[in-house]
């Protein structure tokens, strides 16, 4: 058999995946390995995914997805991100997954590093790996209240460094980082020319704090921040697998050329299903 191309057995297996394939093995175990809403569809979305199939909505859409859901998602971003965003920056993704996968493809190469929370997800380091470039951990102390230390950054960055990795709410530990730390996190891109990859698929389940997007914070005229977005846990969609990336300006031809050469576009049924999420019922 020939071999399989050399970087790929760097890349490292998802734990959380691991455990939940055990748990389909096992009755009566109750997983908590993945954040999976415990609440059924809501049934004006179930009703909207079923007309779509129903009337044949089945063929290729745009590459960046439905004129309706990008709209609705705009409107969206403006109203609780406090994001003033053109339609052509918004696409939609195979969940956020497929999201933060296309904002490392746009912005990672062979050698370069990726600063990524720790503890963090796992497709932060897995998606760098995947294109032969190196996560590097930044810690989260409970010490610090799961916050990063800046004096750390400044260490672990190197000539090599291209992106930063920000995931506020946190994807394990809950934590929401205060404004503050996210005006600081910018300020040191800025000062090292980073990219900022954040992922805000928590971005609602907040209870004793405030969810800020860090693209909000940019200067006028700041193209920095690539966010990743999702339905899956807002609207309990996680198998339905719709996410966006929010890139910016001056991206279309490249964001479409990505998009074709990975996915070509997402489930047309799905999408409608999201039209009907986000423009629905809260």
């Amino acid at each position: 058999m020939p071999r399989l191309a050399p970087h790929i057995p760097s890349v490292p297996e998802s734990g959380i995946r691991r455990i939940l394939e055990l748990s389909f093995e096992v009755d009566d175990v109750i997983a908590l390995g993945v954040g999976e809403p415990d609440v059924p569809v809501a049934p004006h979305i179930r009703e909207a995914a079923r007309v779509a199939w129903a009337e044949d909505r089945t063929d290729y859409t745009p590459n960046a997805g439905i004129p309706e859901l990008r709209a609705a998602l705009v409107e969206k971003l403006r109203r609780d991100d406090g994001l003033d965003v053109q339609t052509e920056q918004v696409w939609v993704t195979v969940g956020a997954t497929q999201a933060l996968y296309q904002a490392m493809t746009l912005t990672l190469g062979a050698g370069d590093e990726a600063l990524v929370p720790d503890p963090g997800y796992t497709t932060f380091s897995m998606g760098a790996r995947m294109l032969q470039a190196e996560p590097v951990p930044y810690p989260l102390l409970p010490e610090r209240g799961f916050l990063p230390d800046m004096e750390e950054l400044e260490r672990l960055v190197t000539a090599r460094t291209r992106v930063l990795v920000v995931n506020s709410p946190s994807n394990p530990l809950g934590a929401v980082f205060p404004r503050e730390t996210l005006q600081e996190l910018l300020a040191f891109a800025r000062r090292h020319d980073l990219w900022v990859i954040s992922d805000e698929v928590y971005e609602y389940f907040v209870h004793d704090a405030e969810h800020v997007s860090i693209a909000s914070l940019q200067e006028p005229g700041e193209q920095r921040v690539l966010s990743a977005f999702s339905l899956s846990k807002t609207y309990a969609l996680t198998g339905v697998r719709v996410g966006y990336l929010v890139v910016p300006t001056g991206m279309t031809t490249t964001m479409r050329t990505v998009q074709e050469a990975t996915i070509s576009c997402v489930s047309a049924p799905a999408q409608w299903a999201g039209v009907a999420a986000v423009t629905g019922d809260q």
